[in-house]
């Protein structure tokens, strides 16, 4: 590694050498490493293969689970979620005690460890909405509730400043994951106003795939809206808004 002088500084790749920007100035080194045909074939890199195998099975994972819950996520999540939830469905394809390393799958691992995973990490459920709910699923039936007990939302909703209204989702979503195929449901409260005002309780209701043999998720939602000339606008872009599973079940 050598660090680059005169007045104009390079920036790429130029033959077999790499130019760059660090912290300690404009640096040049040669190319190096492993070539791709080595780690494919080496019997030496058989453990590197296989993580490689495993988080690429995480990453498909991940990519179906965000594709599902698109329309709940859209307003609801952070610039880090693909990388937090690949990390959290590696951990899971960790839990396979069925399959051999690095042919381990998500759905034989303890799905249970998505459990409260939260899609906008800046505003976690559990700090944003404090009315007590039951998360329900039965498989016989393919139906997903969540029961929400009776709250008031000023009491119990820690909305942004300039919120006038809400808006809670629940999505229930089974997943293929060998097909990266995907069934989704959702349902909401209509937007509500934000006041003192107690709301009696409520249950929301999904229905997915009656006796699935899928993995099921579910996640409940909280959106915050302004009130303006005869619309509502979603308050600062969605950067409050909450989403979070609430509910796994994999027979």
């Amino acid at each position: 590694m050598a660090k680059q002088a005169g007045i104009i500084k390079l920036k790429g790749t130029i033959d077999d050498i790499s130019f760059y920007r660090t912290a300690d100035g404009h640096m040049a080194r040669a190319k190096g490493g492993i070539s791709r045909q080595r780690i494919l074939n080496d019997p030496a890199f058989q453990r590197t293969r296989e993580n490689g195998s495993e988080f690429g099975t995480a990453g498909k994972g991940g990519k179906l689970i965000r594709n599902a819950l698109r329309s709940l996520m859209q307003h609801a999540k952070d610039r880090l979620v693909v990388g937090r939830l690949t990390k959290v469905l590696l951990s899971i394809i960790k839990t396979d005690a069925t399959n051999e390393r690095g042919l381990r799958t998500i759905e034989n691992g303890t799905m249970d460890l998505l459990m409260g995973f939260n899609f906008n990490s800046a505003a976690p459920l559990g700090t944003t909405l404090y009315a007590a709910f039951d998360a329900l699923f039965d498989r016989v039936t393919g139906e997903a509730t969540i029961d929400l007990e009776a709250y008031s939302p000023m009491v119990r909703i820690a909305a942004p400043a300039g919120t006038t209204h809400y808006r809670i989702a629940l999505g229930a979503v089974e997943l293929d994951f060998p097909n990266m195929q995907f069934g989704f449901s959702t349902s909401d409260s209509g937007i509500q106003t934000y006041d003192p005002v107690e709301v009696p309780a409520s249950t929301l209701t999904v229905t997915l795939t009656p006796a699935s043999t899928l993995p099921v998720v579910q996640v409940v939602g909280i959106e915050f809206f302004q009130f303006v000339n005869g619309e509502y606008y979603p308050l600062k872009n969605g950067a409050n808004n909450a989403l979070a599973i609430v509910g796994v079940d994999n027979i």
